[in-house]
């Protein structure tokens, strides 16, 4: 079975063909902002989509790797019997593509754990996480900061999982001193990009949304480890440096 050209359709294809073998397999990244995000797919949000980013749990590993070659996909081999326990990659050799699955957590710049994330809404993780994933980048590109901007722009801020759930997000950096700087600082360059961007309508809303994200990452009430490592800050690195597939 070849995969389609179009990575938006391709990405839908896949999670469509996981749910019906009921397959914790949730897309993550650009392409889940572009399916969940119609402000996504119009000037000046509309981008280029490029490799198709998973999610999946450690139990469903050997379900994914199968579907996957089903649907017309080379598994690397060695990579993913070296890393397989937190990261799988598989090629596209018809669309010189790739895709990656991360396993229970996202190894990034920080790490992020989903499992408990992974089935809130179907085929994509939820909004508070598609946002999370790009808020906990340090060196954040122009990609980031539109799918950002998209987010923002069509899902509320919320206390649960109908729009942007700001209190997961929040309590994620109530007890982690480094997430926590790094979602400000991302968030106010992310407010900064919307309100400079030509022709987007919608940055005010954007930029109040981001603004009030991020005074509830400050007012929120803090943990004891948050407050030993906030004496430290930025004299010592707080984030790691991604990964990189090749």
């Amino acid at each position: 079975m070849e995969p389609l050209a179009d990575p938006i359709a391709e990405g839908s294809r896949i999670a469509e063909a996981a749910a019906e073998r009921a397959v914790p397999l949730r897309l993550v990244g650009g392409v889940a902002v572009a399916l969940s995000c119609p402000s996504s797919q119009h000037p000046p949000l509309q981008r280029r989509y490029g490799d198709i980013d998973f999610a999946t749990s450690s139990g469903a590993k050997k379900k994914v790797s199968g579907l996957l070659e089903e649907l017309g996909y080379v598994p690397d081999r060695e990579f993913n019997t070296l890393y397989g326990h937190r990261r799988l990659y598989f090629a596209d050799p018809f669309n010189q593509r790739q895709v990656d699955v991360f396993v229970d957590e996202a190894h990034l710049c920080h790490h992020i754990d989903f499992r408990r994330r992974l089935e809130v809404v179907p085929l994509t993780l939820a909004p508070a996480d598609l946002a999370l994933m790009k808020l906990q980048v340090v060196e954040t590109n122009e990609k980031d900061y539109l799918d950002l901007c998209a987010i923002f722009a069509d899902h509320q801020l919320t206390e649960d999982d109908s729009g942007v759930n700001c209190k997961y997000i929040t309590e994620l950096g109530a007890s982690d001193w480094g997430l926590w700087r790094t979602l400000g600082i991302v968030a106010e360059r992310a407010e900064g990009f919307a309100l400079q961007l030509p022709g987007f309508d919608a940055a005010g809303q954007v930029a109040d949304r981001l603004q009030r994200l991020r005074s509830k990452l400050d007012t929120i009430p803090k943990s004891r480890r948050w407050k030993l490592r906030s004496r430290v800050g930025e004299r010592k690195r707080w984030y790691e440096i991604p990964e990189e597939v090749h």
